[in-house]
């Protein structure tokens, strides 16, 4: 049963997108690699977004005193992006699958387990686990200070897959790719018109039967 404990939160239904979910996987060269998922967070769900604001304001508590030295960090919630505005390490605009959403990243070291709602004693086949499907995740969150950088992390638990949705990641699929295939026939090889009858054999040679004489070795005439 799920616990409610004060850093932890179950969200509600959000569509998972950058799912490395099968294989852990480095952001950059030096980093450690680690399973990670970006969430989806619908701006009408904000019984989800509460419950994450309360979780990141307890882990603060606990972390101001045992980690940062009674300093607080004007920026804990800076991990919560908004979809419909920009990048703020580009500049640029999230994708369109972002917009109407709150956009959050989540990471862990262990593989965490992935299951349906329909089973969740079975895990997944890594088949059916992909960026753009939907489901519940489980959050906890934790203060850091690494490097001179303090702040709010949030670790990635189990996830309940709830349904399907589109891919996410510009590829296409077989059906998409070859659905016009034997709607228009193929356009057959021209070998032009030529047509082949039997030559007739060439009448054979005659010759005069008056005053000649035959070779008998050569069927020449002498």
């Amino acid at each position: 049963m799920y616990n409610n404990i004060p850093t932890q939160v179950r969200t509600g239904e959000v569509r998972l997108s950058y799912a490395n979910l099968n294989q852990p996987r480095k952001m950059n060269e030096k980093d450690t690699p680690k399973y990670s998922v970006s969430l989806l967070i619908p701006k009408s769900d904000t019984a989800t977004l509460n419950d994450i604001k309360a979780s990141i304001e307890a882990a603060a508590q606990a972390s101001q005193g045992k980690l940062w030295n009674g300093f607080r960090p004007p920026n804990i919630f800076s991990i919560i992006h908004d979809g419909d505005g920009v990048k703020e390490n580009t500049g640029k605009p999230y994708g369109d699958e972002c917009k109407g959403c709150w956009v959050m990243n989540a990471s862990s070291l262990q593989k965490p387990r992935v299951v349906h709602q329909s089973n969740i004693k079975v895990d997944l086949d890594p088949n059916d686990i992909y960026s753009g499907m939907y489901g519940q995740v489980m959050l906890n969150f934790f203060g850091y200070a690494n490097s001179g950088k303090i702040g709010v992390g949030c670790g990635l638990g189990p996830i309940m897959k709830t349904k399907d949705g589109e891919p996410l990641g510009g590829g296409i699929s077989v059906e998409d790719a070859f659905s016009d295939v034997g709607s228009v026939s193929a356009p057959q090889p021209n070998y032009g018109a030529q047509t082949w009858a039997p030559q007739a054999a060439p009448a054979p040679q005659q010759y005069p039967t008056q005053n000649v004489t035959i070779n008998p070795l050569t069927g020449q005439p002498i």
